[in-house]
């Protein structure tokens, strides 16, 4: 067994994980990811019961159960640079024994569901819709930096996609599929596409303030893109991230998108926090209630 140093995996004098401050016993295998630190709370005081509560730095923590079944909700921050901290030291909180410093011989496999918002790049996807991630693009350039492999339909596609954005100053782009098994529980009902994941809220997603972006006529490059029945739904700034290293990572991921601006139709939604909820509620319930018939 190989031993990970002092300097690898960082860990409090009270024996929790670095930037999360989680010690295994914190953590339930069911998880709900949201960027907003505030939205921890909007989720957890629908819980019957909240047993933990932590907070450092961006990333708050609140584990309780709702109808029997235990669930923690962890917010990220923005960005898929701290996706990388919190899913690596998620992953860490089950599969590497504190003590010893070494990975356990038996993997654990997480249910990670993000509830996020998000614009989309067609016409035909209505502001306050509800979508779910069947792929993540990644302009971040994150997941060029671990292992992770495409199946041919996903190089494909990868590959026309590139070819088709033809853009050589930006990260080399990745994809990543989330679970069907969770799309099939949590997703009935919701729409699907896939979802670009962008490095920046302003010139990285096509808007125009003081600075000109460098990329020219990225939303309509975006928008038109078409491979056999795969177009871009919708545009954020962590799906694929957490798909990428939930994948590498041997975890389940699904990314739940409440939609709020249409970047087509110049569109924004007038009433946000409602859908907010809505996404919220209907994840919960199907998380725990739901029963494949």
């Amino acid at each position: 067994m190989t031993y990970i140093p002092d300097s690898e995996l960082i860990l409090n004098p009270d024996g929790s994980i670095y930037h999360l401050n989680l010690r295994p016993e914190h953590l339930a295998k069911t998880i709900i990811t949201v960027g907003d630190p505030d939205r921890v709370a909007k989720v957890s005081r629908l819980f019957d019961e909240v047993e933990f509560k932590m907070q450092k730095r961006e990333f708050v923590t609140h584990t309780g159960t709702l109808n029997g079944k235990r669930l923690s909700v962890i917010s990220t921050g923005i960005g898929t640079d701290n996706i990388d901290i919190v899913f690596n030291e998620l992953d860490a909180l089950v599969n590497i024994d504190f003590k010893t410093r070494t990975i356990k011989p038996e993997h654990t496999s997480l249910d990670i569901i993000r509830i996020g918002t998000s614009g989309c790049l067609q016409a035909d996807v209505p502001v306050n819709s509800l979508l779910i991630s069947s792929y993540g693009i990644g302009l971040d350039g994150l997941l060029n930096y671990y292992p992770l492999e495409n199946t041919k339909e996903e190089a494909d596609l990868l590959e026309a996609f590139t070819s088709h954005l033809d853009e050589s100053h930006i990260p080399t782009p990745y994809l990543a599929p989330g679970s069907t098994s969770l799309a099939d529980r949590v997703g009935a009902g919701m729409m699907r596409g896939i979802t670009l994941t962008c490095p920046g809220f302003y010139a990285p997603q096509g808007r125009v303030l003081r600075l000109k972006p460098t990329t020219t006529d990225f939303i309509k490059k975006l928008n038109t893109f078409q491979h056999q029945h795969y177009r871009l739904t919708n545009f954020e700034m962590e799906t694929a991230g957490i798909y990428g290293l939930s994948k590498a990572l041997g975890h389940q991921a699904l990314s739940c998108n409440a939609i709020l601006a249409n970047r087509i139709t110049h569109e924004f939604s007038q009433k946000p926090k409602e859908i907010v909820e809505e996404l919220i509620e209907t994840v919960l319930e199907r998380l725990t209630t739901y029963r494949r018939l």
